[in-house]
């Protein structure tokens, strides 16, 4: 997986575990920090290999979620955004779940044991977590109908999933 800053595989492990179970709020301290000044222009490729742009959704609040198979946390954000896309699509709620994984069969494998019904994007080259500027996983941003990138959650808990909550029915009562 190529990131904005290299770190070894044990570090980066520890870094997520510490991410996950962070301080209480620290999601929330640094969520301005997170939000990129633009969206980034990305357009990856779908299970069938079909390019699915990020601006090809506008008129659409869209939840992008930035995983991999690895990463822990990811494991419990994955189904639970899954569940916020069923709960919110015919409102105008997309969520895209991009893969970072280098190697497909990884991906694929973590799919296999988890329904979904959220878009999976796939990313081998980090096209996503440079564009977004990602600093550490899980992280996830929050683009309003309009294409701008308001809202963003580094790590994943109870907290993120509630302020999520709040944020997308924020978005989707905008018109």
């Amino acid at each position: 997986m190529m990131i904005p800053v290299r770190l070894s595989a044990p570090l980066l492990g520890a870094l997520l575990v510490v991410g996950a179970l962070g301080a209480p709020g620290r999601a929330a301290l640094a969520a301005d920090a997170l939000v990129p000044k633009t969206t980034p222009s990305i357009t990856l490729p779908d299970a069938a290999g079909t390019p699915v742009s990020l601006e090809s959704l506008k008129g659409k609040v869209v939840l992008v979620d930035i995983w991999a198979s690895w990463c822990v946390p990811c494991k419990v954000a994955f189904p639970a955004y899954d569940a916020l896309y069923r709960e919110h699509r015919e409102h105008g709620l997309e969520v895209v779940a991009i893969n970072v994984d280098e190697d497909r069969k990884a991906a694929n494998t973590f799919l296999e044991g988890r329904g979904h019904s959220v878009r999976v994007l796939f990313d081998p080259k980090g096209v996503a977590p440079t564009g977004f500027k990602l600093k550490g996983m899980p992280t996830s941003y929050l683009i309003d109908r309009k294409g701008v990138t308001r809202f963003a959650h580094e790590g994943f808990n109870d907290k993120v999933l509630a302020d999520y909550r709040r944020e997308i029915v924020q978005l989707l009562e905008e018109k």
